[in-house]
C-alpha cells in the first residue's frame, strides 16, 4: 500500500532534520505502508495542479494525503482560488486511481493576525473535505491541544520564522496525522 504526500514547505520539511513525513516513513513502514513525499519548499496549490501527473498521478497512490495551506496564505492565493485547486486535486486522483483522500491542516501562529490568515485556508481544508467526502486532519487542533495540556506557545515549537515548524513541531504534527489515520483504518477494518 502506498500513501502519497503532497504539500508544501511544512510537508517538505524546511528547515528541520527530521520532517513528520520521515516520521510517517519510519512508523508506517512497519504496518506495510510506504510513504512517498512529493512536497517541495514554497509550493501552494497552484504547484500541486501543475506538477499533478509528475508527482501524484505516476504514483498511483492508495492513499493520497494533501497539506497545503500555509503557502497559500502567505503568498496571497485567494481562499475561492485554493478551494478550487484543491477540488480539482481530488477530482483528478478519484478519476485516475481513486485513492483515500486525507486533508490536512498544520500549526497555530501564537500572532493572532497570522492565525487569522492561515485559519481562513483551514477552514476551506473543512468545507472541501465535507463537500467531497475527504477525510480532514485537523491539525492545528491537536497542535492547540497539545500546547494547552503542556502549558506552551506555538513559538516553542516553530523556527524563528513561525510558519515553519520545527523537529519538535513535526513531531507533533505526526502524532496528529497518525493518530488520525489510526481511527480512520480502524473504523474501516471493523466495518
Amino acid at each position: 500500500m502506498k500513501l502519497l504526500i503532497r504539500g508544501g514547505s511544512i510537508a517538505a520539511g524546511h528547515g528541520v532534520i527530521k520532517s513528520y513525513a520521515d516520521i510517517l516513513k519510519e512508523s508506517l513502514l512497519k504496518k506495510g505502508i510506504e510513504v512517498i513525499n512529493r512536497s517541495r519548499y514554497r509550493e501552494t496549490t497552484f504547484d500541486g495542479i501543475g506538477t499533478f501527473n509528475e508527482d501524484i498521478a505516476n504514483f498511483g497512490p492508495d492513499i493520497l494525503l494533501v497539506q497545503f495551506g500555509v503557502d497559500d496564505a502567505f503568498q496571497y492565493v485567494y481562499r475561492s482560488e485554493f478551494q478550487e485547486n484543491l477540488v480539482q486535486m481530488i477530482r483528478l486522483a478519484r478519476l485516475r486511481f481513486n485513492p483515500v483522500i486525507f486533508l490536512a491542516t498544520s500549526h497555530t501562529f501564537d500572532n493572532p493576525h497570522d492565525m487569522d490568515a492561515v485559519y481562513i485556508f483551514y477552514r476551506s481544508l473543512r468545507i472541501v473535505a465535507s463537500d467531497l467526502g475527504c477525510e480532514l486532519i485537523p491539525v492545528h487542533t491537536y497542535w492547540a491541544g497539545y500546547l494547552e495540556e503542556h502549558n506552551l506557545c506555538s513559538k516553542d515549537f516553530v523556527l524563528s520564522d513561525s510558519r515553519y515548524p520545527n523537529d519538535r513541531g513535526h513531531q507533533i504534527i505526526a502524532e496528529a496525522i497518525l493518530t488520525w489515520l489510526s481511527k480512520i483504518f480502524d473504523h474501516r477494518q471493523n466495518n
